[in-house]
């Protein structure tokens, strides 16, 4: 089963059946921490993040994403978004390094490779340059492109997306 989105990409079955996720916001030198992704013909870029295990937090989940996915040990700023989509929560915290080397995550997206959930790499990209990219969700890179100039906001922004 495929659906279409807004920003001419599709959705499989798996997408429909995502789990509450939590992501950061890892922003250094005016530039955004995120995972390059080709998957299913798609390419994209994601904040990193993913779901939140059984008896974990939303906090506690990000940063051991951050960990997974980039290789690094992030310390919490504060909650930045919420994002609701399809009856799901994602939640994003603003993040900085306290240390690690970026790139080199050792989570599971990093074994063998699947074509079933694609290719993951970690990358900087300019705060200038995101919107130029196909970065999901579209909401929360508008956001932060909006945030890294004018300041963050000590609330936390709540984006409802609809994927059809």
């Amino acid at each position: 089963m495929k659906m279409w989105t807004k920003h001419a990409t599709y959705l499989t079955e798996h997408d429909l059946k995502m789990r509450n996720r939590s992501g950061i916001i890892l922003i250094e030198n005016n530039k955004l921490a995120l995972i390059e992704r080709h998957r299913n013909g798609l390419h994209y870029f994601a904040f990193p993040g993913g779901g939140i295990d059984e008896g974990e937090s939303p906090e506690q989940a990000a940063v051991r994403e951050a960990e997974e996915e980039l290789g690094v040990v992030v310390e919490i700023q504060q909650k930045a978004a919420e994002v609701f989509i399809n009856g799901n929560t994602q939640h994003y915290f603003l993040v900085y390094r306290i240390s690690g080397d970026f790139g080199t995550g050792t989570g599971e997206e990093y074994n063998e490779y699947n074509p079933a959930y694609g290719t993951y790499l970690p990358l900087w990209i300019p705060t200038e340059n995101i919107l130029s990219k196909n970065v999901l969700p579209r909401e929360l890179a508008e956001l932060v492109v909006r945030c890294s100039q004018a300041g963050w906001a000590n609330k936390v922004a709540q984006i409802f997306s609809m994927k059809k």
